[in-house]
């Protein structure tokens, strides 16, 4: 099946067949996921969004807090040659995969396995497959201890592993988030390739200034002749871990001065731009255009968004962030204080980390030493004896 051009030229419609066709594929896709008649309790939510109308508390049978659990899925940078291998015998992966290759146009489950490394690295593969493999360890988390899904009960996903997420809670169908994914990452790809630019992985001292540091960046680019030069903090991780974000020539002055600075370590991630800045821009109507034609849901569980940390609470707050977090920092130590915040003495949830890479359980363990003796990663390969 081929999906074709989504929109057409000017004003951008999203074609009434092309969503039937992915309504149906979604329809025969059915991801592990919250049960939707047991819809999470909203006490202690508290909004200062005027368009968040949070609903009445719902009742649901109590649980000790060391009894629930709480799944992180990973993004962009989590890829690797081999991940999915052994996994088509878990749940719906098998189909998945198959809903993919009519979607993005070629053998996903191919270019995991297989490579080469250089396509999955691309960004308008890797998010996918990332994607996609993501939602593969939740089913064979499912497989080997259901109840970490049938307890979850907060979920929060890295960048596109934020699609993931909403997925898994039943906030989006597979197959239409699946699209949304590919139209995002070809947006994305495109926009990186209007400016040179990249992303930069920081460690800094604690007397590190890195706004300070990003507007040196930035004077140096416009002596440079440079106009309206973009360099900012793109990810915060944990305490003095930071990813920076923008021109090449930010970034190789950051570099090169990284000593008076007080990095400690700089390191060029193997991305093609600057991704959550406004060098992002471009790729926002592209997305926009997609989401208004999906149908997009509240999510059954406390899902946490990128942009503030915060809960999503009804399905244009959904569209609305999603869209914002292409050109914001994605604040994910924010949204570890958000999920792991506890009163003294009380028990941490089990946290599973759902996909390619160990990633998020290295910053959980940076954040918060507690919660992370709670973690474990559900890894998106099976060795022959298991």
């Amino acid at each position: 099946m081929s999906f074709g051009a989504l929109f057409r030229l000017g004003g951008r419609q999203t074609c009434v067949s092309e969503l039937s066709s992915l309504r149906q594929l979604s329809n025969g896709v059915r991801p592990s996921s919250k049960n939707g008649n047991d819809p999470p309790s909203t006490s202690n939510v508290t909004s200062h969004d005027p368009e968040i109308d949070v609903p009445e508390k719902q009742q649901r049978p109590k649980r000790e807090p060391g009894q629930v659990s709480v799944l992180l899925f990973p993004g962009q940078g989590s890829q690797f040659v081999g991940m999915g291998r052994g996994l088509l015998k878990y749940g719906a992966v098998q189909d998945m995969f198959s809903v993919a290759r009519k979607i993005l146009g070629y053998d996903l489950l191919s270019l995991c396995l297989n490579g080469p490394e250089e396509d999955l690295m691309k960004t308008v593969h890797c998010q996918p497959a990332v994607f996609v493999t993501s939602l593969a360890a939740v089913e064979r988390l499912n497989h080997e201890n259901p109840a970490a899904i049938e307890n979850c009960v907060a979920a929060a996903g890295f960048s596109v592993g934020e699609f993931a997420a909403l997925v898994f809670s039943g906030a989006m169908d597979f197959a239409e988030a699946l699209y949304a994914v590919k139209i995002r990452a070809e947006a994305m790809q495109a926009a990186s390739e209007q400016t040179p630019s990249g992303m930069l992985s920081v460690i800094g001292k604690p007397q590190a200034k890195y706004n300070h540091a990003c507007l040196l960046a930035r004077e140096h680019c416009q002596s440079l002749g440079i106009q309206d030069p973009v360099c900012m903090v793109a990810n915060y991780l944990f305490p003095d871990g930071r990813v920076i974000a923008g021109h090449q020539e930010a970034l190789d002055f950051l570099q090169k001065n990284s000593r008076q600075l007080h990095f400690m370590r700089t390191r060029r991630l193997p991305v093609s731009g600057a991704f959550h800045t406004p060098l992002m821009e471009p790729a926002v109507e592209p997305l926009r255009a997609t989401l208004k034609g999906l149908d997009v849901r509240r999510p059954e569980i406390a899902v946490h968004s990128n942009v503030d940390g915060k809960r999503y609470m009804h399905d244009k707050h959904v569209r609305r962030l999603l869209l914002k977090q292409l050109v914001s920092p994605v604040k994910w130590e924010q949204t570890l204080h958000e999920l792991f915040e506890r009163g003294e003495g009380t028990a941490f949830p089990q946290t599973y980390e759902v996909g390619p890479g160990r990633q998020l359980g290295a910053t959980l363990q940076k954040c918060n030493m507690k919660a992370y003796r709670n973690y474990t990663h559900v890894d998106v390969t099976v060795t022959e004896d298991e």
